[in-house]
C-alpha cells in the first residue's frame, strides 16, 4: 500500500489560542498498486508477493515471488500510469542461492513487445547479497511498466520485494468532467495513461462543438503544481487545441474556469506531448477550456505534477 508521514505542527499563540496543521506527503512505493506477472511461477511464489510490502527474508516460500527454472524469467509491475522513475529498489532473497539474482536487467517503459523486456534498461544488477535491498537510480526514466528480466538459459527469478519511486501524475487519481462529450470520448480517457495517438476515438477524451468548451480534473487535495502536460490528437484538426487555456485553483465558480491562468498554449504539433510549467501554483482543480465559438477540445492525455502535499487542514480550538 501507499506509505505515508503525518507531520502535525502546533504554534500557540499569545492569546491562548491553538492552530493545528497536519500534512499528509506522499512518499509511497508506486509498484504497491501496480499489477504484476511473471513469465512462470514456482509453488505459491506468486507475481504479486514481490509488491505486498513484505520483503520475504524469514520465509521464502510465503514472502517472495519466483519463476520457475528457465530460459529468460521475468517479472513485470504494470504501474497503470506513466510515471518518471528516479529509482527501483529490488530486495534478494535471504536463503540459498541469492547469486541467482546476478546479471538481472531493469528495465522501464511503455511497451508491452516482448512482453515489456524490450524497453531501455535503467540497471543491469551486478550482485545482492543474501537478504540485502539494493537501490538502483534510473535518473527519471519515463514509464509505465518495469520489468526485471534475467537473459539466459536455466535461470530462476525471485524477488522478496520491488519498490519503485519516482515523480508521478496527479491527475491520474483524479476526477474528470467536461462541459460535453463527442460520442464515446469521454472525459476520463484524457487521464488514462494512454495517450491515444493510435487510435483516437479510443484512448482520447473530445467535447462537441461549442461555445467555450472545457475540462476539468479534480485532484481531491490541493497541490502545488509545477507542470502540466498535454499531449494533442494525431489525426487531422490539430491546431483545435490552439488558444486552450490552463487554469489552476480551487473554486469551482463558472466550473473552475475563473482560476488563474498557468499558461496558454499556442500550438501543440501533432502527436506531441508539451510541458507547461506552472510555477508551483496551488489548487485542487485544473481545467482547460478553449476560449470562444464553435470550438472543441479534443485531449489525448493531461498529466499533472508538482509537490506531493495530499491533504492540508487546520483546526483552531482554545485551551481550556
Amino acid at each position: 500500500c501507499f506509505f505515508f508521514s503525518i507531520l502535525k505542527i502546533k504554534l500557540q499563540i499569545l492569546s491562548g489560542l491553538h492552530i493545528t496543521y497536519s500534512f499528509t506527503c506522499f512518499q509511497g512505493n508506486w509498484a504497491s498498486r501496480g499489477t504484476v506477472i511473471q513469465s512462470s511461477t514456482s509453488a505459491d511464489m506468486f507475481a504479486e508477493k514481490a509488491i505486498d510490502g513484505n520483503r520475504g527474508l524469514q520465509q521464502l516460500d510465503t514472502g517472495c515471488s519466483s519463476t520457475l527454472n528457465q530460459t529468460n524469467p521475468w517479472w513485470r509491475v504494470d504501474l497503470a500510469h506513466i510515471y518518471k522513475v528516479s529509482r527501483v529498489v529490488v530486495t534478494n532473497r535471504n536463503d540459498c542461492c541469492p547469486e541467482q539474482i546476478n546479471g538481472a536487467e531493469i528495465r522501464i517503459g511503455n511497451s508491452l513487445e516482448n512482453n515489456g523486456n524490450n524497453n531501455p534498461i535503467c540497471a543491469i544488477i551486478p550482485a545482492i547479497p543474501a537478504g540485502e535491498s539494493f537501490s538502483y537510480s534510473c535518473g527519471g526514466m519515463e514509464g509505465r511498466y518495469v520489468n526485471l528480466i534475467i537473459p539466459g538459459d536455466m535461470k530462476t527469478l525471485t524477488l522478496c520485494e520491488v519498490e519503485v519511486f519516482g515523480k508521478g501524475n496527479w491527475a491520474s487519481r483524479g476526477t474528470v468532467i467536461q462541459s460535453s462529450t463527442s460520442a464515446d470520448m469521454f472525459a476520463e480517457k484524457a487521464i488514462d495513461g494512454n495517450r491515444g495517438l493510435q487510435q483516437l476515438d479510443t484512448g482520447c477524451s473530445s467535447t462537441l462543438n461549442q461555445t467555450n468548451p472545457w475540462w476539468r480534473v479534480d485532484l481531491a487535495h490541493i497541490y502545488k503544481v509545477s507542470r502540466v502536460v498535454v499531449t494533442n490528437r494525431n489525426d487531422c484538426c490539430t491546431e483545435q487545441i490552439n488558444g486552450a487555456e490552463i487554469r489552476i485553483g480551487n473554486s469551482l465558480e463558472n466550473n473552475g474556469n475563473n482560476n488563474p491562468i498557468c499558461a496558454i498554449i499556442p500550438a501543440i504539433p501533432a502527436g506531441e506531448s508539451f510541458s507547461y510549467s506552472c510555477g508551483g501554483m496551488e489548487g485542487r482543480y485544473v481545467n482547460l477550456i478553449i476560449p470562444g465559438d464553435m470550438k472543441t477540445l479534443t485531449l489525448c492525455e493531461v498529466e499533472v505534477f508538482g509537490k506531493g502535499i495530499l491533504y492540508l487542514y487546520y483546526l483552531v480550538h482554545k485551551l481550556n
